[in-house]
């Protein structure tokens, strides 16, 4: 049987129809597809047929698509099954974001709102507080939309004084916390309120002779930040 992380979310959407994927769903759809049987898949994650088609009727009404195609007599009794297009689609979509979260294990999570879209550059500016990121332009989004931004903690650099470089995002702010891990140093840095971790080594760490309450700047790529949909 599977254990389910039931803090995993994702959010699928399709035209103007959005809906709210719990692990718990994605993994139906997976092992669905992987089985070929619903009453499979439903076994897999220890509850009933009947909870697994309620769960795929939901997704269908919220969605306006449908996901399964069935027919009688499958693997294990229930009746055989296949994904979709649109119900393949969502599983590409789903582990994407997993692909992107093992990845990236430990990355800043930021809520940020969309303000400005320059599309001669190919960029797109996000803002958080008094805070302005640039990331790359995404055409699926508009200014106004609410977007989780996505940055490693081995992707933000420390610097003891602002570099002229190519990077886009550079931002000043005071370091609150400094925490041995794994034989790096994690840096927790305060920008006007909002909260960056960046994890460098040690040697990099004595050579900027970090301390407590020291102002430094922090500075990663445009293309370094992944994004979603809020």
């Amino acid at each position: 049987m599977t254990k389910v992380n039931t803090s995993v979310e994702y959010r699928i959407s399709i035209d103007d129809n959005s809906f709210l994927l719990d692990e718990q769903k994605y993994l139906l759809l997976d092992y669905i597809n992987t089985f070929g049987s619903i009453r499979a898949a439903a076994n897999e994650l220890s509850f009933s047929y009947r909870t697994a088609l309620n769960y795929i009727k939901k997704i269908e009404s919220s969605l306006q698509v449908s996901e399964l195609e069935t027919q009688k007599g499958g693997s294990g009794g229930g009746g055989s099954a296949k994904l979709t297009e649109e119900g393949l689609n969502m599983l590409r979509e789903c582990k994407k974001i997993n692909a992107i979260m093992e990845l990236h294990r430990e990355v800043n999570e930021l809520e940020a709102d969309l303000v400005d879209i320059d599309y001669p550059k190919g960029v797109m500016k996000i803002r958080m507080k008094t805070i302005e990121i640039t990331i790359p332009l995404n055409n699926k989004y508009k200014i106004g939309d609410h977007l989780l931004a996505l940055i490693s903690y081995d992707n933000i650099f420390i610097m003891n004084s602002l570099q002229k470089s190519s990077i886009r995002n550079n931002l000043k702010g005071t370091i609150v916390e400094l925490l041995l891990k794994d034989d790096m140093i994690r840096a927790k840095v305060d920008v006007d309120g909002v909260i960056f971790y960046s994890d460098i080594t040690l040697s990099a760490s004595k050579d900027l002779d970090l301390v407590l309450g020291q102002e430094v700047y922090i500075e990663f790529k445009a293309l370094a930040i992944a994004t979603l949909k809020l």
